[in-house]
């Protein structure tokens, strides 16, 4: 097929789907000439999930483009990346990293025979190599060291120097590579840049940058291979995908930060060409997609329900991850995986050692305090100008003037019934655009999945003024983070376990959450989840 296609058509095949490029026209003076050596890399550290398979789909679209494709397994990088993978697990990791993606990628098509794959150690212990490391770290400084690798190193609050090091190594990799171009998310953009800018300053050629957007996980926020909730592993059985997919975050009519619906666009689509949305014929019947955004548009305007668009997707990615699943039953590779990735709960002295040697006790702050949860009272509700499913509302949280804030609760509660009312907000989100409108705030409400979706906001004690602050039982005294990291998803981990008790009690883990008047609740919906 490639040999068929011009020099724009590969062009556009290489770059559709993409968030950004850097060096367009680099590329395409490369394609007039011959074809493209593009590469990319993953660092050998969690297990890889469902999506993985946006850079897979990618991949897929290069080699149909004629490009010649290395994937590096970059089990240094794992390494130094606050030692995300043990030294005495870096190799298992790799074969374990080697044979999950090869069958992803035979799972969706891809030839292998067509595919260069590199260890990332086979060359970066090299004498050569090792001196283009001092000479980069003589010319690169330890501000813009920092800054590239922001998005990518994990965050802690006394780094090591190997974090340093990590962006240095990726951009020296495009040299010892070979490539034209290195392809990545667009979290890779700052590590990119610090590239492009100091290759040439030891004699390298600079490289063009192929950057995928990042995909929401299935809770909102980036998914990611530390974040159980936000994931769906690749092993995972149906009943687990079910269950995760039921819980992702999809609410009616928002296709902001809906992890299902990117899954569709940027995996689904690319692979199948097509999107089969499966219902009861009293809700419209079956119906195939041939055009992503025609799928946007009808979820959008409600006319697709979460529910069936989650069965439909839950069929697709089944069917991708049968094959992976199958192999996978083998002896030897589920030997292989309980090796690279052991059950810490089989030996906790040395999961210890590890967390004491990564500075690790992340885990030991989590905890609700770090929530700025707030009485309000809405004291404007109006519809979103642009989408219809959405209110706009402007709401006392006891500040000087009151936060905007808009929330998907069009199809549950009427303006009748907000206007005036006592509410809940979690005011220490990062502001989010939601339809072009900054939203301050989340609402908090109680939930019930099913047909219909019940939700209903939570309610303070009687009495209660804007301002007030809100806390769970046992946690009375911690201060509120002044901004909730996006990148730690403290609040996507501490909302796992808000529930309303049976006696439509708020509750954390079991324990009431309170303001100084007494308990939260919400009318109806016991059991009901809180978001």
């Amino acid at each position: 097929m490639a040999e068929q296609l011009t020099p724009d058509e590969k062009f556009h095949l290489i770059t559709r789907n993409l968030q950004e490029v850097l060096g367009e026209e680099k590329l395409k003076q490369v394609l007039q000439e011959r074809e493209l050596k593009v590469y990319w890399g993953t660092a050998t550290t969690g297990k890889p999930h469902v999506a993985y398979f946006v850079p897979m789909s990618k991949i897929a679209d290069f080699l149909k483009a004629g490009c010649e494709v290395t994937i590096l397994f970059a089990d240094l990088h794992a390494y130094l990346d606050n030692m995300k993978a043990p030294w005495e697990l870096l190799e298992l990791r790799v074969q374990y990293y080697e044979q999950v993606i090869k069958a992803m990628l035979e799972s969706i098509g891809v030839p292998l025979d067509k595919l260069n794959f590199v260890k990332g150690t086979d060359f970066q212990l090299s004498r050569e190599y090792t001196l283009d490391v001092y000479r980069l770290s003589s010319t690169m400084t330890e501000h813009d060291a920092k800054k590239a690798g922001a998005e990518v190193v994990k965050q802690v609050e006394h780094p090591m120097l190997s974090g340093l090091l990590y962006p240095g190594l990726q951009a020296l990799d495009e040299e010892y590579l070979k490539v034209d171009a290195q392809f990545g998310g667009v979290d890779q953009r700052k590590i990119f840049t610090l590239a492009e800018k100091y290759l040439p300053s030891l004699g390298f050629a600079k490289r063009s940058h192929l950057m995928n957007p990042m995909v929401p996980g299935l809770t909102g926020g980036k998914m990611s291979s530390s974040e159980e909730e936000s994931k769906i592993d690749l092993l995972d059985k149906k009943e687990d995908v079910k269950k995760k997919l039921k819980k992702a975050f999809c609410e009616p009519g928002n296709i902001e930060n809906n992890g299902v619906l990117s899954f569709v666009k940027h995996v689904l689509f690319p692979l199948l060409g097509e999107f089969s949305i499966k219902r009861d014929p009293k809700w419209g019947g079956d119906k195939v997609y041939t055009v992503y955004e025609e799928v946007e548009k009808d979820f959008m305007e409600e006319l697709v329900h979460p529910g069936d668009l989650k069965a439909s997707v839950e069929v697709a990615l089944n069917k991708l991850l049968d094959p992976i699943r199958k192999k996978f039953e083998s002896p030897e590779l589920r030997k292989l995986t309980n090796a690279a990735y052991p059950d810490p709960s089989k030996n906790k002295g040395a999961g210890k050692g590890v967390k004491a040697a990564g500075g690790g006790g992340e885990e030991d702050e989590l905890v609700p305090s770090r929530l700025d949860i707030r009485v309000g009272k809405i004291i404007s509700v109006e519809k979103h100008p642009d989408a219809d499913s959405l209110y706009l509302e402007k709401i006392d949280v006891g500040e000087a003037e009151p936060r905007t804030v808009v929330s998907g609760l069009v199809a549950y509660i009427s303006q009748e019934d907000l206007q005036d009312r006592m509410v809940l907000l979690l005011c220490n989100l990062k502001p989010q655009k939601m339809r072009g409108i900054e939203s301050q705030a989340m609402l908090l409400c109680a939930s019930i999945e099913g047909d219909p979706r019940r939700v209903e906001p939570l309610d303070p004690p009687e009495g209660s003024s804007p301002g007030e602050q809100v806390f769970v039982e046992g946690y009375e005294t911690g201060k509120p983070d002044d901004k909730l990291s996006p990148k730690k998803k403290v609040w996507e981990k501490l909302q796992v376990d808000l529930k309303v008790s049976e006696e439509c009690v708020a509750q954390w883990k079991d324990k009431h959450l309170m303001t100084k008047l007494g308990q939260i609740t919400c009318k109806t919906l016991k059991g009901g989840n809180i978001s």
